[in-house]
């Protein structure tokens, strides 16, 4: 029985290798990373402005603020709570951060940026509690 399923995988390995090849399939041709733009979906897109390399004050969870000394959790979920931000500048404004909380923020906010809420990255609790565990 053994020897049957050895003979029938190398059958359809074989089959597998008479195929169509790949240049065949027609597939699109991209012409340039425009083109590859306009196929991405919300999220994907924003990975393409600032919002990849910095924390986005409006969108990132709070997991992406661990890696920032006397962010996380606290300081982190106080600044998720009040977003929507218009500049990363307005995050110096929340009421009731301690002295130590404005220095923090000061000397760190070259590390944010400020792009446009997007349902895909804040809908319910996510930036709160994304699901990773």
């Amino acid at each position: 029985m053994k020897r049957i399923f050895q003979i029938f995988a190398l059958v359809l390995l074989a089959l597998g290798c008479l195929g169509t090849p790949a240049q065949a399939l027609n597939f699109p041709q991209v012409s340039s990373p425009v083109a590859i733009l306009a196929d991405l979906n919300a999220a994907d897109a924003k990975l393409t402005t600032e919002f990849g390399q910095k924390i986005d004050l409006n969108n990132t969870n709070i997991r992406e603020f661990r890696d920032l000394k006397g962010f996380y959790p606290n300081l982190a979920g106080t600044i998720i709570k009040n977003a929507p931000y218009e500049s990363v500048q307005e995050v110096l404004r929340i009421a009731g951060l301690s002295d130590r909380q404005k220095e923090l923020l000061q000397a760190n906010l070259d590390k944010f940026t400020v792009t446009d809420p997007s349902v895909e990255l804040t809908e319910g609790d996510d930036r709160f509690n994304p699901g990773v565990y």
